[in-house]
């Protein structure tokens, strides 16, 4: 066909505008957050068994803690990792609580706990608690259940993530089975249990090493990125990768230099910082909690 010179120009300064475009997007697409340590480890004596923490929605700067054994209780903790409060959840019980995040449901930020571990993938069926966050961390809020088995059978799992739109997600351990995502259905009722659903294939067959087992994870609060973490490590993910099914982390971070006993939760704070907690090592020991400072890749 043939075309004139001038529209040829606009046609090639158009093709180049979104060539540059799309180098540009590839590029941003290609940088992860670089997060270190910062600042001293508090002990938390108040955590010995400490499994999970996530960044409240409510209340700037306060996060929400919690203890694998024990009494239905959350622990409130500022930024520095010192106990604030205590909120009870009232209607719930403690088999194995392994992970809590914090996310919408509805109109409102509502907090999630994941009695979701299964050492011996024996459990028919696991239970997740959700209740509207407190403004004040103190008293009790009623927690309401809500019941999932997996399709593939019992799974052991520490990771309970919530996205921006409030879609529940589990990623499993990797030491009774592959490290697997599953996904809740878009409809749940209190009381009644749900079809997990597998997304995409594991992130390699069967179990992984001790080192690699999947303790925790953390959406951020921009829904970007998804943190998961082992005892020794931190990856981070696309949200988007992910939740498709690609495993592949966009960066790591070795969490050696921290120390940590048995190193459990992790949590986003915005983009900028990334929160740890640690069992304290048995025999009642102190819970540890660690703070990474995060900057963008250059």
């Amino acid at each position: 066909m043939w075309v004139r010179g001038r529209d040829m120009r606009l046609m090639m300064i158009l093709g180049m505008t979104l060539a540059l475009a799309a180098a540009g997007a590839s590029a941003e697409r290609a940088e992860a957050p670089s997060c270190v340590p910062a600042g001293e480890v508090r002990k938390v004596p108040e955590l010995v068994e400490a499994s999970g923490i996530a960044m409240s929605q409510r209340v700037p700067g306060r996060l929400w803690a919690l203890n694998d054994s024990g009494a239905p209780v959350l622990y409130a903790l500022d930024s520095t990792g010192a106990v604030a409060g205590q909120v009870e959840l009232a209607g719930a019980r403690v088999d194995d609580w392994e992970a809590v995040a914090v996310g919408r449901c509805g109109s409102k930020s509502c907090i999630y706990v994941g009695d979701i571990g299964d050492n011996d993938a024996t459990r028919t069926r696991i239970t997740i608690y959700r209740a509207e966050e407190p403004a004040d961390a103190s008293g009790a809020v009623r927690a309401d259940a809500f019941h999932a088995t997996y399709p593939d059978g019992p799974q052991d799992a520490e990771a309970l993530i919530v996205d921006r739109e409030g879609a529940l997600f589990i990623v499993t351990k990797g030491e009774t089975g592959p490290v697997a995502l599953y996904k809740f259905p878009g409809t749940m009722e209190p009381g009644t249990s749900v079809r997990l659903e597998r997304v995409g294939a594991p992130r390699k067959a069967g179990t992984v090493s001790r080192h690699e087992r999947i303790t925790d994870a953390s959406f951020s609060a921009d829904g970007e990125w998804v943190a998961l973490r082992t005892t020794t490590a931190l990856s981070l993910h696309r949200a988007s990768d992910l939740v498709s099914g690609n495993w592949n982390p966009a960066a790591r971070v070795g969490l050696e230099s921290i120390g940590e006993p048995q190193g459990e939760g992790v949590a986003f704070a915005g983009r900028d910082a990334l929160y740890l907690v640690s069992e304290g090592g048995g025999k009642a020991r102190p819970g540890w909690f660690a703070r990474l400072e995060c900057r963008p890749a250059r």
